[in-house]
């Protein structure tokens, strides 16, 4: 379980496919504190660590996990939102993020808000699956790339965020542009709410 607050970016210093899956190496500043088996969430992926060597570690991606975000796009020098589990006795500074990414977006527009910039993200809609929880709503959460943000004119297929500078530098936002492919997870509550409404209206 995470909060989606970043905690900072991971530079990618190696990338191995085999067979379906992928094999990527990263260097942070925490590696030292990490643990072989522990979840780190990479761009909102919830991965494991399965190697730790040299002041990098190394988790595995699926075939799954490849084909619905943008893990599999990722090469050296990439940098790469991370963050550790969270703490049970900490501060739920963001909303609950299971780090399962729903699907990809890509970015159609950055505008300057005199200081801070406004994303928009544009994903495929599928009305069944809105059915279930997978869209978004006016001042709702959702994770954006790990990010927990508040989502702003929303449409069917389409949101706004808001960046404010901090998050702007110390995540990989400074790095996306129009055409980037960022991670979606939305908000569990949504999707249990959504299925509890279909349950019940049966």
């Amino acid at each position: 379980m995470f909060s989606g607050i970043v905690e900072e970016f991971a530079e990618v210093v190696n990338v191995v496919k085999d067979q379906e899956n992928l094999h990527l190496t990263l260097r942070c500043s925490f590696v030292d504190e990490l643990k072989i088996d522990q979840s780190v969430a990479h761009n909102g992926v919830c991965l494991t660590v399965v190697s730790i060597q040299d002041g990098t570690y190394t988790v595995t991606a699926m075939k799954e996990t490849i084909e619905r975000s943008n893990i599999g796009l990722l090469k050296v020098g990439d940098k790469v939102n991370v963050e550790r589990s969270m703490m049970m006795n900490g501060r739920l500074d963001g909303h609950i993020v299971q780090g399962h990414v729903d699907q990809t977006a890509t970015c159609v527009a950055v505008d300057d808000a005199e200081g801070s910039w406004y994303f928009t993200f544009k994903y495929k809609f599928d009305k069944e699956m809105a059915k279930r929880g997978y869209f978004t709503v006016d001042k709702g959460s959702v994770t954006v790339n790990g990010v927990s943000l508040t989502v702003c004119n929303p449409t069917e297929d389409s949101f706004q965020v808001a960046i404010i500078p901090y998050t702007f530098e110390h995540t990989n936002f400074h790095t996306i542009k129009v055409g980037s492919v960022v991670n979606l997870e939305f908000d569990i509550i949504g999707k249990y709410l959504s299925r509890m409404m279909q349950l019940t209206s049966k």
